[in-house]
């Protein structure tokens, strides 16, 4: 499963990048605005730091202006890719801008018939978003389920994007279901590595260690 950081903190993404754990970068126009910087100077500085597909998402309703707004931000750089809101509009969208090789995300997905649709129109990624489902009492990964199962059935090569990730079961029900990708926060996909048995192990190797009184190094 590839790992995208949902985030807009440079810092952040190259932090996690460094470790290996960064497969791509998903942002909106609400993490864009909460970093008080010119949207297209971060997307094309999160471009240059990671080499796999950058999400960047258009502001129109209109298909005719989503098609002008995602030809746009393609030219930022050569890993960016146009997310689309999932109405007929943004479907449209999709469609022209898949036909002419440009990477998709479409975004906003909370039912199986949607996943279907984007599937349709040739969506590169479809965004399922978990948390928000489970918020109104719905079963977000049983909506992961659904599309998995869709997809596979007709040989669809639209990946699956769980979204809306907030804990570390998330991610592993994920995986277990067969997402293609994940996005998290860049807290939640350093929390993965985190257990108490873990840190008391370790903390007994090292109380070991040091009664050796020895250096690796030396």
């Amino acid at each position: 499963m590839q790992f995208f950081v949902d985030s807009a903190d440079l810092d952040q993404i190259a932090e996690l990048n460094d470790v290996g754990l960064v497969d791509g970068v998903t942002t909106n126009p609400s993490i864009i605005a909460k970093s008080g910087r010119d949207f297209k100077e971060v997307i094309a500085q999160i471009c240059d730091v990671v080499t796999g597909h950058v999400s960047a998402e258009v502001v129109a309703t209109e298909a005719d202006e989503m098609i002008k707004e995602g030809r746009h931000l393609r030219k930022i750089a050569s890993n960016v890719c146009v997310k689309l809101p999932l109405t007929m509009d943004g479907l449209k969208a999709c469609n022209t801008l898949s036909r002419e090789g440009i990477p998709t995300n479409v975004t906003l997905c909370f039912s199986p018939n949607q996943a279907l649709l984007a599937a349709k129109c040739g969506a590169t990624y479809i965004s399922p978003f978990i948390g928000r489902l489970d918020d109104i009492t719905l079963d977000g990964l049983e909506l992961i389920e659904d599309i998995r199962t869709i997809y596979d059935n007709y040989g669809f090569e639209t990946k699956i994007l769980a979204a809306s990730i907030r804990n570390a079961n998330h991610v592993k029900e994920c995986a277990l279901i067969g997402a293609d990708v994940m996005t998290a926060p860049p807290n939640v996909i350093r929390n993965l590595s985190n257990h108490v048995l873990t840190d008391k192990g370790l903390a007994a190797f090292l109380k070991d260690w040091e009664k050796t009184g020895q250096s690796i190094l030396t």
